[in-house]
């Protein structure tokens, strides 16, 4: 008799948990963070994803339901409503900047200049709201003239302050600030339809919320790399101020975003930590210590941390062992996995790392012979999630299907 949807979601949560325990479980787990692989791979254009809810959930749906991973990795899609009525300069994204058929672009810029640090730290949503917000949404820039934000707040004889919002310039960005947030209700509700929808098929998803570590949320949306790099050497004392600052807000978005979704498994990208961005001492100093705070704290509420460990981490797999036993899933990109599973058996849970390349431009062969090699040295013992590197907007539908069909056919534990 066929399992149940529910029999199903039980089964594969379970051979994941016990993976990420160091469990033996029955069989490699499968994890496929499919990005805008359905897009593709169901026949609608990425635009498509970015605007049509009911195009892009049955695109999901289709893909679960032919390739049976054992969790749904879900792509990081902002709406393009949204996006648009915002004026949103700091990504491009299909049909805005980008061709329909590929995915979105991020607009490195320094948006936080290297003499704000004071003002961030002072008044921070002062300084979001009117030098932040006005820079990276182009239909926002009247709110820069507002008053200094807690000048309207102390006591009614402040009333007369929110004459400034009659500013037809300033009303213009308010409107399009409410329309931005219809938009991103509808786009929220259809999403979190989806999801339900997707646990109701019998797939788990890999996690509900997500959160970034401190040191990227400076060098990606603030300073952007150049300017984070300069302060390493000209001001690092505020760099580490800014990142113990945000931190709190971190912790709290991921552990806030874990309570309401009920998903215990919280991801981190993470896009500057690598051994080519910086030296180890430098990651010891500048992001180490916060990224460790957040994911203890995410430890001490009984989740778990999903980091995407992006780039080579191979320099950095010893200071992983500081984090506590069977508490960690790593998903690891383009890392020595031989050596991870040296450093990490029966510490860390690893995921990876087939690469997204191979999964694009090789044969179906060629992905079952990595595969092997991975399952042979890194699945040894439990403790391994077979996935690829990355995402993979772009991969051949049939080394797709190689993939799982071959971890499920030889990954079984005896």
């Amino acid at each position: 008799m066929a399992k149940t949807p529910a029999e199903l979601y039980r089964e594969r949560t379970r051979r994941v948990e016990d993976a990420i325990q160091l469990k033996v479980p029955d069989r490699v787990p499968l994890v496929v963070s499919f990005g805008l692989f359905p897009a593709k791979y169901a026949g609608i254009t990425c635009q498509d994803a970015y605007y049509d809810s009911e195009k892009w959930g049955a695109a999901v749906k289709k893909t679960l339901l032919d390739f049976k991973p054992d969790m749904y990795h879900g792509s990081a899609i902002v709406s393009g409503a949204v996006l648009g009525h915002l004026g949103c300069t700091q990504v491009k994204w299909p049909g805005d900047g980008v061709s329909p058929h590929h995915t979105h672009q991020f607009v490195e810029g320094e948006y936080m200049k290297a003499d704000e640090y004071d003002a961030f730290f002072e008044d921070p949503s002062d300084w979001v709201v009117r030098t932040y917000m006005p820079r990276i949404y182009k239909n926002l820039g009247p709110l820069k003239s507002l008053p200094r934000l807690s000048s309207m707040v102390f006591g009614y004889g402040q009333a007369m302050q929110v004459g400034a919002l009659a500013a037809p310039d300033v009303a213009g960005a308010l409107d399009a600030l409410v329309k931005a947030g219809l938009a991103a209700r509808d786009w929220q509700a259809a999403h979190n339809s989806l999801h339900k929808e997707i646990i109701e098929l019998g797939f788990p998803l890999v996690s509900g919320p997500s959160t970034n570590a401190p040191f990227d949320m400076v060098t990606d949306y603030l300073r952007g790399m150049r300017g984070t790099m300069l302060d390493m050497y000209r001001q690092p004392e505020k760099l580490i101020k800014a990142c113990e600052m945000l931190l709190p807000l971190l912790i709290e978005r991921g552990v806030s975003g874990a309570r309401r979704s009920g998903n215990p498994r919280v991801f981190i990208p993470t896009h500057r930590g690598s051994d080519g961005f910086m030296s180890l001492k430098q990651f010891e100093i500048f992001y180490w210590p916060t990224f460790k705070k957040l994911m203890m704290a995410f430890i001490d509420e009984g989740l778990t941390p999903c980091p995407f460990l992006e780039g080579d981490w191979t320099q950095r797999l010893e200071i992983l062992l500081e984090l506590p036993k069977g508490k960690v899933l790593g998903h690891f990109d383009r890392t020595d996995m031989k050596r991870a599973k040296e450093v990490l058996v029966g510490h860390m849970c690893i995921r990876g790392n087939v690469p997204s390349s191979l999964l694009q431009t090789r044969s179906p062969q060629e992905v079952i012979d990595y595969c092997k090699q991975l399952i042979d040295v890194v699945g040894k013992g439990g403790g391994f999630i077979m996935a690829p590197g990355c995402v993979v907007d772009e991969a051949k539908p049939e080394n797709i299907r190689a993939m799982i069909d071959f971890t499920k056919e030889y990954g079984v534990y005896h």
